[in-house]
């Protein structure tokens, strides 16, 4: 079986660092309408719905969203922050 998950730190606009996976796409689905509505104060409607299914994506989330860091960005495990 093949996890599946929703990274909101693949939103250019959000500042969450949330990144959510499960084995099921109907466990996933569930804690990310959770999360949605309790972090992000969306309504749980079949919409809300519709636009996280679409979001879903196989595999587990990266350690840092979008392209990894270079390794000169990177010290001690933490990227740095960017001058």
């Amino acid at each position: 079986m093949t996890r599946r998950y929703i990274d909101c730190r693949e939103f250019p606009d959000s500042q969450c660092s949330v990144a959510i996976s499960a084995d099921s796409e109907s466990e996933l689905m569930e804690v990310a309408v959770q999360h949605a509505v309790s972090v992000h104060q969306h309504n749980d409607t079949p919409e809300l719905r519709q636009q996280l299914s679409q979001l879903i994506k196989e595999g587990v989330p990266s350690e840092y969203a979008g392209s990894p860091p270079r390794a000169a960005d990177v010290r001690g495990g933490q990227q740095r922050p960017q001058a």
